[in-house]
């Protein structure tokens, strides 16, 4: 295999550990500088330029994004993607998990367990949002800040609203969010590979700091994860479109709680905590996958004239309750069920034998005409209940 690091740091710990495990195993490997390429669409097909000269081939490439280069980088390996050059981080993936907000917003969606969180830009909304997540203490973060840096914990609710107010008036955007005590100054760290976790790790913070990076000074401890941590570690990265990460977790007194999806997660910390090849397992993954280059279905399915995807959801009253995929009727209707969500469970190419359940969302691909028809109304918010009148039967 042919791999490719793109890094604008090749001393870093990080990326020589992925340099040495790849050359370790025979493939060859080199470090490009993200800002050094040249996305060229000139020709009639999508080419990328690197120190001014033509790309060689690569059979796979490895993003380590920056936070300062995110939307650069992220071009850059859209551009391996329209190339289909496999990549086990996608552009909308790393996009994604480095805005705060919106990893929050798709997570949510997903039934993933997090820390009450509230984003407002008025300050007469501030308050408000605070007594929402809880209360304080409330922790205010920055929605692009990284190993702990814009993480601040605000012990009463007018300090809240005074670091809140200043923030905003320097045109930065923060998000409140619940302060979890129980977790107690410590997180654990998941480093996500494919479908499974190959190493986790317990940070600690150190004296009264309350973030637990390595970068403030925390301390790590190698840590086996029960199966509830781990599925919703792999969960998280894959609905974050992520194929590695490191998943950030708190010990919330219910479960797992999802902080933060990092598309470019640090070697150093975890394999000095647990001594495992993380970096090995890593390059292992893409040799396995060269041949699956990943792409945008989305993209490519609805290039076709009145052909689309679409999810249809399956309500509690609907015909389809009870029947089968095959009895459905849905194939004759030129609908075809790419995936079946079922809670928290995910069927992917679902067989026909497959008895549809009410709740069941079905990821379709077929003709736009026959899946609007079905596609239901957009949910609504429960009309509030108003107080009686004080005359409830008008007089006659």
């Amino acid at each position: 295999m042919k791999l490719a690091i793109l890094s604008r740091a090749p001393q870093a710990y990080s990326t020589q550990r992925l340099r040495a495990a790849a050359e370790q195993r025979g493939h060859q490997v080199k470090v490009l500088d993200t800002l050094r390429f040249a996305i060229d669409l000139s020709g009639p097909e999508p080419d990328l330029q690197y120190r001014g000269r033509p790309l060689s081939d690569y059979d796979a490439v490895l993003p380590r994004i920056g936070n300062s280069v995110t939307y650069y980088g992220t071009a850059v390996v859209r551009q391996f993607e329209q190339m289909d050059v496999f990549t086990p981080n996608t552009a909308n993936g790393i996009t994604n998990s480095r805005d705060k907000l919106r990893a929050n917003q798709i997570l949510s969606r997903h039934n993933i367990g997090m820390p009450a969180t509230a984003f407002v830009r008025n300050r007469a909304d501030v308050r408000p949002a605070i007594e929402r997540v809880g209360g304080a203490p409330v922790v205010i973060k920055l929605l692009e800040g990284t190993q702990g840096i814009g993480v601040i914990l605000a012990p009463e609710v007018k300090v809240a609203e005074a670091i809140i107010e200043t923030l905003h008036s320097t045109k930065q955007n923060v998000l409140i969010q619940r302060f979890i005590k129980e977790s107690r100054g410590r997180d654990i760290r998941a480093l996500v590979v494919g479908d499974r976790v190959v190493a986790a790790m317990r940070r600690s913070a150190s004296g009264d700091e309350f973030r637990s990076n390595v970068h403030r000074g925390g301390t790590v401890e190698a840590v086996e994860l029960t199966p509830e941590f781990e599925q919703a570690a792999v969960r998280s990265a894959q609905i974050m479109g992520l194929r590695v990460a490191g998943v950030d977790m708190l010990e919330g007194d219910e479960g797992p709680l999802v902080m933060e999806v990092n598309s470019s997660p640090g070697l150093e910390g975890i394999e000095t905590a647990t001594k495992l090849d993380v970096a090995g397992a890593i390059v292992d993954h893409i040799a396995n996958q060269v041949a699956f280059p990943e792409i945008d279905v989305r993209q490519r399915l609805t290039v076709s004239t009145g052909y689309g995807v679409a999810e249809l959801v399956v309500h509690g009253g609907a015909d389809l309750v009870g029947t089968t995929l095959g009895d459905s009727g849905l194939s004759e209707r030129d609908i075809t069920v790419l995936t079946l969500h079922r809670g928290t469970t995910v069927i992917p190419n679902p067989r026909r034998s497959v008895e549809l359940q009410a709740e069941d969302r079905l990821l379709c691909f077929g003709k736009l005409e026959e899946m609007r028809s079905m596609i239901p109304e957009r949910r609504r918010r429960r009309a509030k209940v108003r107080k009686l009148p004080k005359q409830p039967i008008p007089e006659s």
